[in-house]
């Protein structure tokens, strides 16, 4: 069957719709749900059941790109900048170093175990180097692990962070690839540039993405979802346009917001918890679509070489290399080494030598697809028991819960407290998200005159307003109170 628009629209909502029900009952059996999004792309690919043919690397790779903003972004406003303080160097080493080492060590091996180039071997191993955020996202928090000491924080972090080196190591290994006189010294410039520039835009549009979200007054709550979309795809852009890497920019833009007081906070993080999902879907039934398993099954022995390789030598040695400066316990150091998790971002990142035309591209992806199956497969499913065998488990009753979980998850608060604001207090004409209220308290009705308003973050406190506040402790109550009540300032003359 070729895609049509008359078809496409039908096509694509019943496979959705069979991925949703499919993926319901997947952790029952113990089987991650991307790897059974995957599958179904296949079974409604041209070898599967559904004949349906999409051959189209380049569309494949777009949507891969747009999919990758929402899931780095979404990850992002969920990271808690309190958790990852303390393990920032380590999972920084992790994303850049580790990544290098992955690649490097990979690449020898393939260049031993094939008859690749050692540019064309460095190429596969770039494009396999990083753990993949998809995966490591859904997987960790749809167990619902609880992890010890920071891990999950750390695991969170560097696979969030990691995408932008493995993307560098990629366009630089296929430049070589494709003009090998230019030298391994011409891939430094690159990596600077894409990363320094990177860097700073994503801090800088943070901070402006910040002021446009409090400052704009959007008459409908649901704009500002939007609004925070536009500003996304706008950061990744506008960076990749300067010479910046995209990935690394919204990245950190999104970790600055999620961290920060903003309008409609609670609304913004659930349309992207919906929207991430939906773009794991998208992507991995899109890149099911893509792959012919007929042409894997040839590459499915030294695929597996190159897989047990990848996870049992390549990826150990990296981590351990990597944070060999740092006090941490083995059985960490272990359990990092087994989330290196491959999943969607390789096999996109595997269409870019298909683009270019290099004479091994289509092996080159269909091992890549072929490991990164693998790897959700064989590490995906025994993260739970892994964690458990090493000791790093935490009973599920006492695992932490962050503040955009509460946000979302909208969980009971334990005080409650009515505030009237008089007219000579300071509150007085400032809106809600201005007070910087405590993140575990906030307002969740107003009675003013004979009306009742339910506010948000661009609500403007009135002169005797009463407020009905919620928090989940008694001094952020007080704090609250102190902030509502507090005295006007005196004019100067």
């Amino acid at each position: 069957m070729d895609l049509t628009i008359e078809n496409i629209l039908l096509v694509g909502s019943l496979l959705l719709f069979v991925s949703i029900i499919v993926g319901k009952t997947s952790y029952k059996f113990g089987v991650p749900t991307l790897l059974l999004f995957l599958s179904i792309g296949m079974l409604a690919g041209s070898d599967g059941i559904g004949g349906i043919h999409f051959e189209d690397p380049k569309l494949a790779q777009f949507i891969g790109v747009v999919a990758l903003n929402f899931i780095l972004f979404s990850g992002g406003l969920d990271t808690d900048w309190q958790a990852v303080r303390p393990i920032l160097r380590e999972g920084m080493v992790l994303s850049t170093l580790g990544v290098l080492l992955t690649a490097l060590s990979l690449g020898v091996f393939v260049w031993w175990v094939t008859d690749f180039s050692i540019y064309e071997s460095l190429l596969l191993g770039s494009i396999v180097s990083s753990t993949d955020a998809a995966a490591v996202f859904s997987i960790l928090r749809s167990k619902s692990l609880a992890l010890k000491t920071n891990l999950r924080p750390t695991l969170e972090l560097e696979s969030g962070s990691n995408d932008p080196m493995a993307y560098v190591l990629t366009i630089a290994f296929l430049s070589l690839v494709v003009d090998p006189g230019r030298g391994l010294a011409s891939v430094l410039p690159l990596f600077l540039q894409q990363m320094i520039i990177g860097g700073i835009a994503g801090f800088g549009f943070g901070l402006l993405s910040k002021l446009i979200i409090n400052r704009i007054r959007l008459d409908f709550e649901g704009l500002y979802p939007v609004l925070v979309i536009a500003l996304m795809f706008i950061t990744f852009s506008a960076t990749d346009f300067v010479g910046g890497n995209g990935f690394l920019a919204i990245y950190i833009c999104a970790v600055y917001l999620g961290n920060q007081d903003l309008i409609h906070k609670k609304t913004i993080l659930k349309m992207y918890d919906g929207l991430a999902w939906l773009m794991q879907i998208v992507l991995f039934l899109t890149l099911g679509l893509l792959v012919f398993p007929t042409q894997v099954f040839p590459v499915m022995g030294i695929g597996l070489l190159i897989s047990v390789f990848l996870i049992a030598v390549a990826r150990p040695i990296s981590v351990f290399l990597s944070l060999m400066f740092f006090r941490m316990q083995l059985r960490r150091r272990f359990y990092i080494s087994w989330v290196g998790l491959r999943g969607a971002v390789p096999i996109v990142f595997a269409t870019y030598p298909l683009l270019a035309g290099i004479d091994k591209a289509p092996m080159i992806f269909n091992i890549v697809f072929f490991v990164s199956l693998t790897s959700v497969l064989v590490q995906g499913t025994t993260l739970g028991v892994v964690a458990r065998w090493l000791h790093v488990a935490m009973p599920e009753r006492i695992k932490p819960i962050t503040e955009s979980e509460k946000l979302i998850l909208e969980l009971p608060r334990t005080a409650l407290q009515e505030i009237h604001v008089l007219p000579g207090h300071q509150a007085v004409n400032k809106r809600i998200v201005d007070l910087k209220f405590p993140s575990s308290a906030f307002i969740v009705m107003i009675k003013r005159d004979d009306a009742f308003l339910r506010p948000g973050g661009s609500t403007v406190i009135r002169p005797n307003d009463t407020l009905m506040v919620l928090a989940d402790r008694q001094q952020d109550l007080d704090q609250v109170r102190g902030k509502l009540t507090a005295p006007a300032e005196p004019k100067t003359s």
